[in-house]
């Protein structure tokens, strides 16, 4: 017989291609990814690894044994959803992650609601940007991420993924309090054509959006400033250094000497939960994806009031 763990073992190798990505995906230890790969492959009789420069690698024996993982791995996690559905009820450990001002504007009232209402269900959060969470759900990493795309740039998705919308992001101009459209009601993105504007890292999504949108519209912009988290790009503005992108999720409170002001053409984040189909009927996904709409709308009512 083989064993489950070690399975799960061999697959995480598969997925994260070094002892180092597999012990940290599985939390635990190199030592002991390492221990569980050499009792496989006494079980099995064959090498399952071979040394590749200073990592491993896996054999022909080793990837077509990943290989039925992968589909054994997928049909627990199937049996384990219908036993839970069977049973209908919300309890054991779930894993979700957040791209920051999801994290800060959702999880608090998801997150507690979710355990108010769900004793039995151990909750662990984390804060990832959205093709990280992506990656970590489909690794098994992760059973929920909370990601985004944007109105004119869809994030793909890889295949056997479900998501479900929690709300959409309308996202302002924040500029320092002296800017000279400080004082409007609402501005188009053209009119800082020659403004140096402030994003986030080279190569994340949202900035590969920023550049997109901003060419589109015959601008070359301008990058004085990187920073992945928004109170930062925002005390960047207030320090007079820039303009960025302020999506409303997760913004306040709004530093002194910075002023937001609504983009005519209505620039919004869709925001959504996505998880694995395989784990589609696990009482504990609908319940975190239900806690999470519910945050969603009160956030919603808020920034539009």
């Amino acid at each position: 017989m083989l064993n489950l763990e070690r399975l799960r073992t061999l697959d995480a190798l598969a997925r994260h291609g070094s002892v180092s990505g597999a012990a940290e995906g599985l939390h635990v230890t190199t030592s002991a990814v390492s221990q569980q790969m050499a009792k496989l492959e006494r079980e099995v009789g064959q090498q399952l690894l071979a040394r590749n420069g200073r990592g491993v690698r896996l054999t022909d024996a080793g990837r077509l044994l990943a290989e039925h993982a992968a589909r054994i791995l997928s049909q627990v996690e199937l049996a384990q959803a219908d036993l839970e559905a069977q049973r209908g009820q919300v309890a054991g450990e779930l894993r979700l992650s957040a791209f920051p001002t999801a994290a800060r504007g959702l999880f608090p009232t998801a997150l507690a609601a979710l355990r108010a209402d769900h004793r039995a269900l151990r909750l662990r959060s984390s804060e990832l940007e959205p093709e990280d969470g992506v990656a970590g759900v489909v690794r098994g990493d992760l059973d929920l991420a909370v990601v985004l795309d944007w109105y004119n740039k869809p994030m793909p998705l890889p295949d056997g993924l479900v998501k479900a919308a929690i709300l959409d992001d309308p996202a302002d101009v924040a500029m320092p309090a002296g800017h000279r459209l400080a004082d409007r009601a609402e501005v188009g993105l053209e009119e800082f054509a020659e403004d140096e504007w402030i994003t986030w890292g080279d190569g994340e999504f949202c900035h590969e959006w920023l550049m997109f949108t901003l060419r589109s519209k015959g601008i070359e912009p301008c990058v004085g400033h990187r920073a992945g988290e928004t109170h930062t790009q925002l005390g960047l503005v207030a320090a007079g250094l820039g303009v960025c992108i302020a999506p409303r999720l997760g913004r306040d409170p709004v530093p002194a000497g910075v002023v937001t002001v609504p983009v005519r053409q209505q620039v919004r984040r869709h925001v959504y939960v996505v998880w694995r189909a395989d784990a589609d009927r696990r009482p504990s996904i609908r319940a975190a994806v239900e806690a999470l709409r519910a945050a969603g709308e009160a956030v919603t009512a808020r920034v539009s009031g």
